[in-house]
């Protein structure tokens, strides 16, 4: 492939938030030292991302003209095929960024490897020109990540890296309608979770760790404990705490999505109702009453550049 240019993917460190939050460092300072907090590690965080930031931009300059990108600006940027993308931060900002870039090359950089585990981050700033490289000649080594969508009937659509969530935005008790394999029920739960294989190991599991312990807690007998597993082509849905009464049901709480199966929900909640992806809230579509969603398998993957 032809690179001509490189994007640059970061997210303000929290000592940036915190400036942005009470105007000065000073103030900054003072509110988190008064809260018996340690500002000194927000300074020590801020400072390494700063500087494998620079040494990224540095190695960078001498080979591809560059531009940076703020992850809240990710859903207007404009990207396409001759661009490579390179994310330097957390694994969060490698699913965000994976939802906006159509299968474009993404290369994770782990800024701080004593302080991020970077299961998406297989390089670091020392070493990340070789990945660079191999995407520049097309003999890179990548593994390719299902992404979970959502369409609804006016049009509107949404991607998820690692999960989607449908239900109430305040997290109360979310109102519709279900339907998955020619079974429908009507709901009242704490909203429903659609996973990737990516995110399975996220917020689905807490799903089945609770349900595990409090299996345990009827029947305390030693068993091994459920351990989520997905296929790369497959998505699983997860109804929280649904509610029986005589208007609801729950028996349809649980499911295998794949590209000829979908799951389709349709809102009684006159306000409130959102679905949002990958648990940033800011990242969402209305979903009030008359709002119906398709979930399934989207036709994009996420391309992460691996060291192998």
């Amino acid at each position: 492939m032809t690179v001509e240019y490189a994007i640059l993917v970061k997210n303000k460190t929290r000592l940036e938030r915190l400036i942005e939050r009470f105007n000065t460092r000073a103030q900054a300072k003072f509110y988190i030292e008064h809260s018996g907090g340690d500002f000194a590690d927000y300074e020590r965080e801020h400072e390494q991302f700063h500087q494998s930031l620079a040494n990224v931009q540095r190695q960078l300059s001498q080979a591809l003209k560059n531009k940076i990108v703020e992850q809240n600006f990710l859903p207007a940027f404009l990207f396409n095929p001759n661009q490579v993308v390179i994310v330097v931060g957390q694994d969060g900002l490698v699913a965000n960024t994976a939802k906006y870039v159509n299968g474009i090359p993404i290369i994770a950089v782990n800024p701080d490897s004593e302080r991020y585990d970077g299961v998406l981050l297989p390089f670091n700033s020392d070493n990340f020109m070789l990945a660079v490289d191999n995407v520049q000649s097309g003999q890179f080594n990548s593994r390719c990540a299902t992404l979970a969508e959502v369409r609804l009937n006016d049009g509107q659509r949404l991607l998820a890296f690692n999960d989607l969530f449908i239900g109430a935005a305040s997290h109360s008790s979310a109102r519709y309608r279900i339907t998955y394999q020619q079974q429908t029920e009507e709901h009242s739960s704490s909203g429903i979770i659609v996973s990737t294989q990516a995110g399975s190991t996220g917020w689905l599991s807490s799903v089945f760790n609770m349900s595990f312990g409090l299996q345990q807690f009827i029947e305390p007998q030693p068993r091994e404990k459920p351990i989520t597993t997905l296929q790369a082509n497959q998505l699983l849905f997860a109804v929280r705490e649904p509610f029986q009464s005589k208007q609801t049901q729950a028996d349809l709480v649980a499911g295998i999505l794949t590209a000829s199966i979908t799951l389709r929900v349709e809102s009684f909640m006159p306000i409130n109702g959102v679905i949002f992806s990958d648990g940033i809230e800011s990242d969402f579509l209305q979903f009030n009453s008359g709002a119906i969603a398709s979930i399934g398998i989207a036709e994009e993957t996420a391309v992460l550049v691996t060291a192998e």
